[in-house]
């Protein structure tokens, strides 16, 4: 049976729409400088992986995890925590880059997301497939049954359904916050794996929302609603007469899960527009717009060159602690993309400079 949603756009979800494309809005129109577009962006990157792994359990503090993420510190007796937020700070940079190139979400994106999650910060992992037994979810202090997926057999036709349904017309029609909490919920709702599944489903749910024109610049943190009250969370998403996937949460009406989707997209929205106003009170010109063009190392990469003219792969393997043989085949792919230049061809200290055309960004 093909996948279809059951919902209604109460007043209260119109009024949140409203709201949220106000939001948007607002900040397209904020004139937003590289380096401070920049800091905000690492600033919700770093918050989006705090949040989203601390619903999980994980035990790292918000600076911890800037910590881990920018010095690679670590923390005796927290290297799961560790693996967990290099991991889900590495799918964020895919997210970026899908959302660039993509057009349409595929089963191949989902699983490679889910993969990275999974990989304690490798930057290139293999997708992983769906899980091959039942995986229930047990309430921690009692231990009885929260949720029992379906089967695993069943599990690729459903993410086969729910990827057909997002590239579909039905998906198309629907404003993207709708479009974004109906994937995030049936996506739980499948549980296609045994771990990482709240995780990845967030993942989506950003990619989706960037794809749509929603990413505000990349300056918000959805996770951060969700961890403010883990049991609103769950009682969204706890939706049907029963915990058994089979009867009933398949067809269940999710009209309060995209209500609190939508009311969370409002608090984050709003709260960013009102952040980024008060950081960008300046005549600087938006130069969002051309940095959007670069993808993610490169839209960071620009950081070498605010202090510098020239750099070298030593200065590229500190910034994205690459070995030095990857950092050398990063610089030749900028070269060849026409991100910078060869300034100095020694072959013992070769140098590069950023291309005259993006220059200007380093401006503000």
């Amino acid at each position: 049976m093909p996948f279809t949603p059951r919902f209604n756009i109460t007043l209260r979800i119109a009024t949140s729409l409203i709201r949220i494309e106000a939001a948007r809005q607002a900040l397209e129109y904020l004139p937003i400088t590289p380096s401070l577009l920049a800091s905000l962006r690492e600033t919700a990157r770093l918050y989006a992986t705090h949040y989203s792994t601390m619903i999980e359990g994980n035990r790292l503090t918000q600076e911890q995890v800037g910590q881990v993420i920018g010095q690679r510190e670590h923390f005796p007796g927290r290297e799961r925590d560790e693996r967990e937020v290099l991991g889900y700070y590495a799918a964020l940079e895919k997210v970026e880059e899908l959302a660039l190139h993509r057009e349409m979400i595929t089963e191949v994106d989902i699983q490679t997301l889910h993969g990275l999650v999974m990989a304690g910060g490798a930057r290139k992992t293999k997708p992983s497939p769906y899980r091959d037994g039942q995986n229930v979810i047990r309430d921690s202090a009692t231990g009885g049954i929260v949720y029992l997926p379906p089967e695993a057999r069943d599990v690729p036709l459903l993410m086969k359904e729910l990827t057909r349904w997002l590239q579909g017309e039905e998906a198309a029609a629907l404003p993207c916050p709708l479009r974004a909490a109906i994937a995030h919920y049936q996506f739980a709702t499948i549980h296609p794996y045994y771990d990482g599944n709240g995780r990845t489903a967030r993942l989506l749910t950003t990619l989706i929302l960037h794809q749509g024109g929603h990413d505000l610049k990349g300056l918000y943190s959805l996770e951060e609603y969700y961890a403010r009250n883990l049991g609103d969370y769950y009682e969204a998403l706890n939706i049907g007469p029963s915990h058994n996937y089979y009867e009933g949460r398949a067809s269940a009406d999710i009209t309060g899960w995209a209500l609190y989707f939508c009311e969370g997209m409002v608090d984050s929205f709003e709260s960013v527009r009102h952040r980024a106003a008060h950081a960008s009170a300046t005549d600087a010109p938006d130069q969002s717009e051309a940095l959007r063009k670069l993808d993610p190392r490169q839209r960071k990469g620009l950081a070498l060159f605010q202090h510098s003219d020239t750099v070298t792969s030593r200065d590229v393997e500190a910034l994205f602690t690459l070995s030095q043989r990857a950092a050398r085949n990063l610089l030749t792919a900028w070269v060849h993309d026409g991100f910078i230049v060869i300034a100095d061809p020694s072959k013992k200290n070769r140098k590069y400079r950023l291309a005259a055309k993006f220059k200007a960004l380093l401006k503000g």
